[in-house]
């Protein structure tokens, strides 16, 4: 039996979301058409703020209403540290932390030769432009520990180096309640460089 065409199209729209396969989209289609109007209206309406109120900042390359972006504007925040990351997810979690004072910059994503992603579909001319201003002391990389971020964090080493500037990468390493016997070379090996005195 099909499916009458605003589920089918629903479904269909569903499944565009990653993660979402046709099964989950089809509980979701049937989940919408038990809502009642008014919550739907509000979720339609959410989607459509989304894409209409936010933008990117033109300083970081975070998310925002306003542009620059409340992190930028903030002149309580250590203007002399950038802490990179691959996207705006990143900066919520560090966020929540509440113990980094310095500001960001987002990259929106990583290099991946595989995925045909190179520095020139990266926030990587942006941050260039930043570091001409004298107060920038510190770049933190902040990249993921996979070998995608791995390189990513090697290229801005070295591109951003030269200029003088102090390039430092965050440590990785154990998590707290894990086995060694459990962990991965690169994890060890990162626990191992990470390592402080006690």
């Amino acid at each position: 039996m099909q499916y009458p065409a605003p589920i089918a199209k629903l479904i269909n729209s569903f499944t565009k979301l990653p993660g979402i396969g046709s099964k989950t989209a089809s509980r979701l289609a049937f989940y919408v058409l038990e809502m009642n109007e008014s919550d739907v209206t509000q979720f339609a309406q959410a989607l459509i703020n989304v894409k209409r109120d936010l933008k990117y900042c033109s300083v970081c390359g975070n998310i925002t209403e306003s542009d620059p972006c409340i992190i930028c504007q903030d002149e309580q925040r250590d203007a002399s540290q950038i802490l990179v990351v691959e996207d705006a997810r990143d900066v919520m979690s560090l966020e929540r932390m509440q113990e980094y004072r310095g500001k960001y910059h987002i990259l929106h994503g990583v290099l991946s030769p595989m995925e045909g992603t190179g520095p020139e579909d990266l926030n990587i001319a942006s941050l260039i432009k930043r570091l001409q201003d004298d107060t920038i002391k510190e770049v933190i990389v902040a990249t993921n520990a996979t070998a995608e971020g791995e390189a990513t964090a090697m290229y801005l080493s070295r591109l951003l180096k030269p200029a003088g500037i102090k390039v430092t990468r965050l440590a990785h390493g154990l998590a707290v309640g894990s086995d060694i016997e459990y962990a991965d070379e690169m994890t060890l090996y990162r626990a191992i460089e990470g390592r402080r005195e006690l």
